[in-house]
């Protein structure tokens, strides 16, 4: 259970990352549009993890990689300097739900065209 704190820098680092990202623009990216949809901060407050949502989902891989190498945590530094003693190191991950939901929905298209067709074909 993360704590108000934890909660709050969380929160606070969610909305600066996106800022950042958003200022550098898609072509930064490989194109990709690319979305913050959460952060989860240690105990410590040494360590975040951002959860990412990036659109079209082929280009996650190329996105996450130019991720790491822009300077984020760099600008990111500048931003929260007032408030965090220490700036958390950050890691990227890419959320998958909406891969996921487009998989669940091609399978019920196909199965309900499957059934269909195997319904309106004549009994023997």
């Amino acid at each position: 259970m993360a704590t108000t704190r934890q909660l709050k820098v969380g929160r606070q680092l969610q909305k600066d990352i996106g800022e950042i990202i958003q200022r550098q623009g898609m072509a930064a990216y490989g194109g990709a549009l690319v979305t913050v949809m959460g952060v989860e901060v240690s105990p410590d407050l040494g360590f975040a993890r951002v959860v990412l949502s990036i659109f079209p989902s082929e280009k996650a891989v190329e996105a996450r990689a130019l991720l790491n190498e822009k300077r984020i945590r760099t600008e990111l530094a500048r931003r929260v300097k007032h408030q965090l003693r220490v700036v958390p190191e950050l890691a990227f991950a890419v959320d998958v739900s909406l891969d996921y939901v487009e998989r669940i929905e091609q399978l019920l298209k196909e199965a309900t065209h499957g059934s269909s067709a195997a319904g309106s074909a004549p009994e023997c």
